[in-house]
């Protein structure tokens, strides 16, 4: 199974920690932004990643990505069967795609995209805009919702704790400061979900390339 795009984005990091989490080999196709690779484009004909293959079948959103990785191997069951809880997975699911990607995504983009990898500035504002109106009532809303297991559904690990994660390894890398003594269930959800081997590898790589970049 190929997931193509970069683990730079919380999206295919999602991906990739489900996977590992499921125990599937998946094999990552590392690309650049906006790439013609015909491979690709047969499994993401708008560019957008994660594009995955498994065989003859091809699909793209890492969404429709890790439903079907659950339908083919449903242990260890990471989208719950209660309907509450599943519902609730898939709003934080949701809340950590919509909301903290794209609050993330303002930040990333014009601190380290641009400037680094496009050679342009980026535009300061939206990103100084987004960290300082956007984030603070996402960050205290998980700190309100976490329970004491640290688990976000059940109790345990799911789908929603890995989805919740995966936009924190791009704050790490932005060296954003979750304000420890306020929010003390946010850091330790953030350190465990990230110190977890599905995710650390792939984050320890992402800060090695963005030294070489500085």
């Amino acid at each position: 199974m190929i997931v193509y795009g970069s683990s730079m984005s919380p999206f295919v990091r999602k991906v990739l920690a489900f996977g590992a989490e499921k125990g599937i080999e998946l094999e990552l196709k590392p690309l650049g932004l906006g790439s013609d690779d015909p491979d690709f484009l047969a499994t993401s004909p708008f560019k957008k990643i994660p594009g995955f293959r498994d065989g003859d079948f091809t699909i793209s959103d890492s969404t429709a990505i890790v439903t079907y990785l659950d339908a083919i191997r449903p242990e260890p069951n990471l989208i719950p069967l209660e309907p509450k809880a599943r519902a609730r997975t898939i709003w934080y699911e949701e809340f950590g795609d919509t909301m903290l990607c794209a609050c993330g995504g303002k930040m990333f983009f014009n601190r380290i995209v641009a400037p680094r990898f496009l050679k342009r500035e980026g535009d300061r504002s939206v990103a100084d805009a987004a960290e300082r109106d956007e984030l603070p009532p996402l960050l205290d809303y998980l700190e309100q919702v976490l329970p004491d297991s640290g688990f976000l559904v059940e109790d345990r690990l799911t789908l929603a704790d890995i989805a919740v994660a995966s936009p924190f390894a791009n704050f790490a890398h932005l060296g954003l400061d979750l304000d420890r003594k306020q929010r003390p269930k946010l850091a330790a959800f953030v350190d465990a979900m990230l110190g977890r081997p599905s995710f650390k590898a792939y984050v320890d790589r992402e800060s090695a390339f963005l030294a070489r970049a500085a």
